[in-house]
């Protein structure tokens, strides 16, 4: 007589979500009455775009951008697996063209935020939407697997932005899940190509809106220009140092988590289903974002808000790497990590806009990602290819990462602000 044995599937319950979603509802909600009442008053936002009439307009054009651009990243990220299953590509080959992808990444990506500085950011847009319908043009005639993980560059330019931006990036990459989910369908034979059908759509729209208002160029500069002063104001300010130090740590355990995180909830053959986590964790890292304007008008400076995030996600992930967790434990975890990142990113964006220019932003954002890629090269090489590493010891070699982070805000935070000068004006 045959044993059955039954096996269950972990699902996050409803209420999960309702939660995330009231949370948000709540934090949104209620912040116009504490800023009301605690905060000081602010000078009105500030744009150096004279294309726009208004702040508010230009926030709003550039949200709009900005989501569509996190919509065409989504679509690949989420699909870009799947795809892959699909076409019968083996584990090898996956680790291949993760190491292409982010050998590119080092190499190309690296130098891309210093083009975006010398040739403009609408021309920089404009490139990254035409790639994206390059892309999926071909991916739709071919009907061929590709592996896609180039970031585009996207500025950081209005203080009250900060927190929409990873906040609208989010909900977009929620919502290209759900696009790609209700465009598949269950014909997987028919449907496969449809998800390039919907990078094509969004490419085209950004590139419409970007080709709207493409009119008036920033104050141009040659390269021997932008040279003297990259060197003098990022390669020789110690703060800049720190600020890339955090931002490249940050960088690289994002990345691990996301390449990570189901080996790690599926490790000793439990079922879950990664489909319902993804949306959890999102919804997690906006209601961290909602949290910024929180903390921006609150005593706590910016500096100190950071070193304990950085310290909390270092604890997060050390626990993660050493510790057995049932899956409710694990994805609880997940979920406090992700909140941090939803407060860490605008967080280290508003410390750009007081040390670095914005003329030069652009290429201290891309240059100081360049460890990070380098760091995920290595670590891709030796788990993937030469099995010299586990993945606990990855993971704690990104904890210790953010502790570093951690140090470089309080060291920064001793070194106190002096606002960057307008190099055009010295």
């Amino acid at each position: 007589m045959g044993v059955v044995i039954e096996s269950s599937v972990w699902v996050p319950t409803s209420s999960v979500y309702i939660f995330i979603f009231l949370s948000c509802f709540f934090s949104l909600s209620l912040f116009p009455f504490y800023l009301s009442k605690h905060a000081p008053t602010k000078s009105p936002p500030f744009s150096d775009h004279p294309t726009f009439a208004s702040p508010l307009r230009f926030q709003r054009y550039f949200l709009l951008l900005y989501s569509l651009a996190s919509v065409l990243e989504g679509l690949w990220s989420v699909y870009g697996e799947f795809e892959l299953v699909y076409y019968g590509i083996t584990k090898e080959d996956t680790v291949t063209f993760m190491l292409i992808g982010f050998g590119a990444a080092l190499f190309v990506g690296s130098f891309l935020g210093l083009l975006s500085d010398l040739i403009g950011r609408k021309k920089s847009c404009l490139v990254f939407y035409i790639f994206h319908l390059v892309v999926g043009i071909w991916k739709w005639i071919t009907s061929s697997p590709s592996f896609w993980v180039a970031n585009g560059h996207r500025q950081d330019l209005l203080n009250e932005t900060f927190w929409l931006m990873t906040f609208f990036e989010s909900a977009a990459l929620i919502g290209s899940q759900v696009l790609s989910n209700w465009m598949v369908g269950g014909n997987l034979e028919k449907e496969i190509a449809c998800p390039s059908t919907a990078a094509i759509f969004t490419a085209i729209v950004g590139i419409s809106c970007i080709s709207r208002v493409y009119g008036a160029s920033p104050q141009s500069v040659t390269f021997k220009e932008y040279k003297v002063s990259f060197y003098s104001y990022i390669l020789c300010d110690r703060r800049i140092w720190l600020l890339a130090c955090a931002q490249a740590c940050l960088h690289f355990s994002i990345v691990v988590f996301w390449i990570l995180w189901a080996p790690t909830l599926v490790a000793d053959g439990r079922e879950v289903y990664l489909g319902f986590m993804y949306p959890c964790v999102l919804g997690a890292r906006m209601l961290g974002s909602t949290l910024f304007p929180w903390f921006i008008n609150a005593p706590l400076q910016t500096e100190d808000c950071l070193v304990y995030a950085f310290i909390i996600q270092g604890l997060l992930l050390s626990i993660i790497a050493f510790d057995y967790q049932e899956i409710g434990a694990l994805v609880t975890q997940y979920f406090l990590f992700h909140a941090c990142i939803g407060l860490i990113l605008p967080s280290l964006a508003r410390l750009r806009t007081m040390y670095v220019p914005n003329e030069l932003r652009g290429g201290m954002i891309s240059l100081s990602l360049a460890p990070a890629n380098a760091a995920i090269l290595f670590i891709l090489m030796q788990r993937g290819y030469y099995r010299t590493v586990e993945n606990s010891e990855v993971i704690a070699f990104a904890a210790v990462g953010l502790f570093a982070a951690a140090g470089c805000m309080y060291v920064l935070k001793r070194l106190g602000k002096q606002p960057y000068q307008n190099w055009h004006k010295l």
